[in-house]
């Protein structure tokens, strides 16, 4: 991993309750960015120069930086730091109810829902604030759900090197709720299970420790 990229993310800071766009990022300056937001709000129908909409294209910029902040992180560096003293710690670990908002790649609009972590360890843990990180680092970029989850539970796995890990991820779709079929309310739920997890008597002890 280059330093560009390990410090990419001191180029974006927040203040003032935003976040503050860089000058350039992936080779496109701001400016040419606010300027498609500008065509956009044209190609709907809208004048860009009137009132409501003249800070417009700078507030989408600054918060697609915060939206897609996930592409600045490398998820698999954040479980680098474990412990080893777990006093022969042997059972599960699950995380449950991790608030997610992640982006539809085909829409842009947002999928919003909760993810469960688990993994059993194989002699070292790491923090549990940490497991939350790695989902938000996936989830913060444009995303579909089935690879989300799959992601998560492999970067685990590789990192971590646990007996077995496991994902599920309940989140409803607005590009499903407020668009084509428009059904609000309905949730989509995906599962990755790797390692001893993937044992059916594993599974339902995870599934059982998530159930509410």
């Amino acid at each position: 991993m280059s330093e560009d990229f390990k410090n990419d993310t001191e180029k974006y800071y927040f203040e003032e309750d935003h976040y503050q766009a860089p000058e350039e990022r992936n080779g496109i300056h701001v400016t040419d960015a606010q300027q498609a937001v500008r065509i956009l709000l044209q190609w709907a129908g809208d004048d860009p120069d009137r009132e409501g909409l003249k800070d417009t294209p700078d507030r989408v910029v600054r918060s697609y930086t915060e939206f897609f902040k996930g592409y600045t992180v490398n998820p698999a560096a954040i479980l680098n730091k474990t412990f080893s003293d777990v006093e022969n710690y042997k059972d599960m670990v699950v995380l449950r109810d991790i608030r997610m908002e992640s982006y539809c790649e085909h829409h842009l609009v947002p999928f919003i829902g909760i993810a469960h972590v688990g993994y059993i360890p194989n002699k070292r843990v790491v923090g549990i604030s940490k497991l939350a990180r790695v989902v938000e680092a996936y989830s913060k970029r444009l995303q579909i759900q089935e690879a989300l989850t799959q992601q998560i539970c492999l970067c685990i796995m590789t990192t971590l090197e646990p007996l077995g890990s496991g994902v599920v991820i309940e989140a409803e779709h607005q590009c499903m709720s407020t668009r084509g079929v428009h059904k609000p309310g309905v949730k989509m739920v995906t599962s990755s299970m790797m390692g001893n997890f993937e044992e059916l008597e594993i599974q339902r002890k995870f599934l059982s420790r998530i159930s509410r």
